[in-house]
């Protein structure tokens, strides 16, 4: 081989040895990190927005508020008619004592029973006085404070009596007090029954002279008979009516009241007439 040759083959060598060493050199070096994007930088570098504040709470509009219930007004001044279920006395009752009712009739609003018969009325006794000895007569006081109709619907109630049917001599007075009966006619009958037993005994022992000194004594008797006893006590037996007279406007929830009958009271007897009677005294 010539010197020009010889040449040649060292250079194309040393390449080939060259070529075969870059690998490993790139390999010892370990890889080239990635160029940083200069967009990711900037966005890197703008801070993060604070959080939006919290939506307030948006109010319920008109239409998804309750609607309020039909009401239906029982007008002040409407009377209802009433059977009594417990007897009541000026002799027995005090302040607080409770009294039961019952609706005899029911009552119309608008063509539509709003209260029927056979609903239950309460109260209590709210005073009870007897009667005097020679005046003053037996008064019973009542207030009607609740109704419950037969579907037991309840609402507050302000009634009072306005008359009473109870057998005897009752009356109301313009106060819705119950009045005892008087007992004149039985007074004047026990002194002058005093007084012709006395007499009638004075004349058999000592002539007209002793008659009229018998008469003057049983007067007396039969008059102290009448100061040591009490009037007749106001009573309403089982069985009593009366009429009551809402106070105030009541008002009714009307899907409460949707009645389709009259409704239906209890039977009950009606008390007996009595004769009123005096009460002796302490009793």
């Amino acid at each position: 081989m010539n010197g020009r040759a010889c040449l040649i083959f060292r250079a194309t060598l040393s390449l080939l040895v060259l070529g075969l060493a870059a690998p490993v050199w790139s390999q010892d070096a370990g890889p080239m990190p990635p160029a940083q994007n200069s967009s990711a930088q900037a966005a890197s570098a703008v801070p993060a927005p604070a959080p939006a504040p919290a939506s307030a709470p948006v109010p319920a509009s008109p239409a998804s508020a309750p609607s309020k219930p039909v009401m239906i007004e029982v007008p002040g001044g409407t009377h209802i008619p009433l059977v009594l279920h417990n007897a009541i006395s000026t002799r027995s009752a005090r302040p607080g004592d409770p009294i039961y009712f019952e609706t005899l009739f029911p009552v119309m609003i608008d063509g539509h029973v709003v209260i029927p018969a056979g609903s239950y009325i309460s109260g209590e006794v709210t005073d009870a006085k007897r009667a005097g000895r020679v005046k003053g007569r037996a008064e019973l006081g009542i207030k009607l404070t609740t109704m419950i109709l037969p579907n037991s619907y309840m609402v507050n109630l302000n009634a009072t009596p306005s008359g009473a049917g109870s057998g005897g001599g009752e009356t109301v007075n313009n106060e819705g007090k119950i009045v005892g009966d008087t007992d004149k006619a039985s007074d004047a009958g026990t002194v002058i029954k005093s007084t012709g037993a006395g007499a009638g005994i004075g004349g058999i022992a000592g002539g007209a002279r002793g008659a009229g000194i018998g008469a003057g004594i049983g007067a007396a008797a039969g008059l102290g008979a009448v100061l040591l006893s009490r009037g007749p006590d106001a009573e309403l037996p089982r069985g009593s009516t009366i009429e009551a007279v809402i106070d105030r406007s009541i008002l009714l929830e009307a899907d409460k009241v949707q009645f389709t009958s009259p409704g239906q009271a209890s039977t009950l007897a009606g008390p007996s007439n009595r004769e009123p009677a005096r009460n002796k005294i302490p009793f």
